[in-house]
């Protein structure tokens, strides 16, 4: 009988299978066998998301030979010793693979008209996106899995209206699998996240893992568990996972255990399962992912830790992997901290470095890479040799993600041990007082290295940094960041530096804090809020103009900044702009409230006090200054008190960021931004960022 006539038959008879002891699945030899390749060495394993046989340049000749070589044929001679391969897997249910349980994802991305999608073309060459990465990896010496995002939700922008182009047939003939809708989304994850509470999906998972074991020679299949990490209906209100939920994702892994092992044994070749899962089991565990029951019946062969977020040191998840015998890797993946316009930063080679250099010295036994693109990149060719990364430049930061495990989980907070520390996470000190920021992992140097701490505050001058009791000088400035050079030896491992904000030193109240005009680029620690999908930051000679033409769903542009305002006292900011159309916002959050203070071509309006005051703000340049205390806002346009919004500053947030700009989904504007300054009593010291620059002694080869 043919698994593909029974839509549920295909994970009942692998637990049945499974049910047996391992010992009576798998003789020593076999077991063995699945040892040695699950422990082979990988340097660096890389994660290509298959976007380039959906993406690929329409002014190249769509042939296998042009699709490997944007993101494949490069690697040779690098130190990948693995590629993770995805087919796309996105919406649940759409594939650049040749599948029949699922849907062939053939169209093109209608935002990008100079791009196409070429997956059908190489099918009718005999080949398709998967297979042909799989046979270069073969024929060149590499590993190739297959990687499955659990439950992509790139779809989630979807509407009726905007329909998006990773919105599988599946969602729209069964709303029901869904975890919400577009009306009433649910409060954790996107609407779009299939219900992995229900049979029907855990199979259809199950059934598209199973066609490409039993169609393709892969040496692995991926569990990518982080793309993304809403699975129950429980997670997605605020809750923990029920008990029968995290029971039921437990079983659909010893399905696909019992059934790699059918089919690895089918072709006389195990084949590896890995998954990719936040680096905190207690989170995992919230979500409904047992990471620890899986590792206890031997059910994985590698776990990647760490994603959008870190919760725990290396270590951690090291010391649990290998307990079990299961290879751990350190999955790096591009930063997203905002406003990194100058050297250092955390996407630099510098700073990739640094982090791989500090996974491996916690033991961590290969390098993972999410979304980075480029296979001719010196960093595919350093970043699995530990010793030659100690005679590299390198730079090691405080925290490289912002860290977003709230998206996903309330209060996230209590899972994570390392610190974060970035222009949107500052660490406040109050003056007088001291605060201890680590650096997270080992960090080691040879002798004659150069050594230096970095540094970004908002209120310079006022700071004393020490490290192992040794308070540092400082020295010049570089790029906006305070340098302080290490004059004599450290000791190499765990890192502590120690902020002290000096008392009485605190700047006086009636000088600005911040102050940026459109003759000035916006550097740290100002960063970028956009979509860049329709939108427009251009500087003219009258000043910033800042556009959002689209009304794709989410489309914005904002610049903000962390201004790190104490509630209790008098904050004071003003803007000077001229609308030219539609919707545009400064945005002001204090730590507890957030407003935003609209202005519209004919009117000015406080968007969640309810209020607004006709105007016609596209006549000319105006001043618009907000005043901010405890639940007070009010609003001055050219000195005239125009919004009063006493009592009425109470939609509460967590930010404590101003931010100015365009619009929001479904809505459109545009404005001349000339200038935007603040100022509020300085009650502590806000210290944005934190790095450790080191520089070898001989100069690298």
């Amino acid at each position: 009988m043919k698994y593909a006539a029974l839509p549920t038959v295909g994970c009942i008879m692998a637990v049945v299978f499974l049910s047996q002891p391992l010992s009576a699945q798998n003789d020593g030899a076999w077991r063995e066998q699945r040892r040695r390749m699950a422990q082979r060495p990988r340097r660096i394993i890389l994660n290509n998301d298959g976007g380039e046989a959906h993406y690929f340049p329409r002014d190249q000749e769509p042939t296998a030979e042009n699709f490997l070589a944007l993101r494949t044929s490069p690697l040779a001679g690098s130190q990948v010793d693995s590629v993770f391969y995805c087919s796309i897997s996105s919406g649940f249910s759409y594939f650049t693979h040749h599948t029949e349980v699922g849907s062939p994802l053939i169209k093109d991305n209608p935002l990008r008209p100079d791009r196409r999608n070429i997956s059908s073309v190489l099918y009718q060459q005999g080949t398709d996106p998967l297979r042909a990465v799989l046979d270069w990896c073969h024929a060149n010496g590499r590993e190739c899995f297959w990687s499955m995002r659990m439950n992509d939700t790139h779809d989630g922008v979807h509407t009726p209206e905007t329909p998006h182009h990773l919105f599988p047939p599946l969602k729209s003939e069964h709303p029901e699998y869904l975890l919400g809708t577009l009306e009433q989304p649910p409060q954790y994850g996107k609407w779009t996240s299939v219900d992995y509470g229900l049979p029907v999906i855990r199979d259809l998972a199950f059934r598209y893992i199973e066609e490409v074991c039993r169609n393709y020679d892969v040496d692995g299949v991926e569990l990518d568990f982080f793309r993304h990490l809403a699975y129950f209906r429980s997670t997605a209100a605020g809750q923990a996972a029920a008990p029968e939920e995290r029971e039921a994702m437990t079983q659909l892994i010893r399905c696909i255990r019992a059934m790699v092992d059918r089919e690895g044994r089918r072709r006389g070749r195990p084949i590896l399962l890995a998954v990719r899962v936040p680096d905190a089991p207690d989170y995992c565990h919230w979500l409904g992912l047992d990471l620890e029951t899986w590792l206890k019946e031997d059910l994985l062969d590698l776990v990647t830790g760490g994603g959008y977020f870190r919760l725990r040191p290396w270590k951690d998840l090291v010391k649990l992997g290998h307990k079990h015998g299961v290879q751990v890797c350190a999955g790096l993946s591009e930063s997203r901290v905002k406003g990194e316009t100058s050297s250092p930063a955390r996407n630099s080679v510098e700073g990739y470095r640094a982090r791989a250099l500090s996974a491996w010295q916690a033991g961590i036994d290969s390098i993972y890479l999410f979304n980075y693109f480029h296979p001719e990149g010196e960093m595919l060719r350093e970043l699995g040799d530990p010793a030659l990364l100690e005679s590299r430049s390198r730079v090691h930061f405080a925290a490289v993600r912002n860290g977003n495990a709230e998206r996903y989980v309330p209060e996230s907070k209590r899972f994570q041990t390392i610190g974060v520390i970035t222009p949107e996470n500052p660490v406040v000190v109050p003056f007088g007082q001291t605060r201890s920021v680590s650096l997270n992992g080992k960090v080691v140097w040879n002798k004659g290295d150069a050594l230096a701490f970095l540094v970004r505050t908002l209120e310079p001058g006022y700071l004393n940094l020490s490290c192992q009791g040794t308070v540092l000088e400082e020295g010049p400035s570089e790029n906006g960041w305070r340098r302080f050079p290490v004059s004599q030896p450290f000791r190499p491992g765990e890192i502590q530096v120690d902020f002290e904000a000096k008392a009485g030193a605190q700047r006086p109240d009636g000088e600005w804090t911040a102050s940026w005009n459109h003759t000035e680029n916006l550097e740290q620690p100002w960063y970028a809020l956009s979509r860049r999908v329709n939108t427009v930051s251009e500087s003219r000679p009258e000043g910033l103009l800042l556009a959002d033409r689209g009304t794709e769903s989410g489309n914005y542009i904002y610049w903000a900044y962390p201004w790190n305002v104490d509630p209790s006292t008098k904050t004071v900011a003003e803007a000077r702009v001229r609308v030219c159309s539609g919707w545009n916002n400064v945005i002001v959050c204090n730590g507890t409230e957030t407003e935003r203070v609209c202005l519209y071509p004919d009117r000015i309006a406080l968007y969640y006090g309810k209020q607004s005051w006709p105007m016609d703000t596209t006549d000319a340049f105006h001043t618009y200054r907000i005043e901010l205390k405890e639940k007070d806002i009010r609003v001055y346009v050219d000195d005239v008190l125009r919004l009063d919004g006493t009592g009425k500053f109470r939609h509460s947030t967590g930010r404590n960021t101003i931010s100015f700009g365009a619009a929001n989904s479904p809505g459109m504007g545009e404005a001349l931004w000339q200038s935007l300054r603040f100022r509020a009593p300085a009650q502590n010291l806000a210290i944005l960022d934190l790095a450790l620059a080191i520089d070898p002694a001989t100069p690298e080869q």
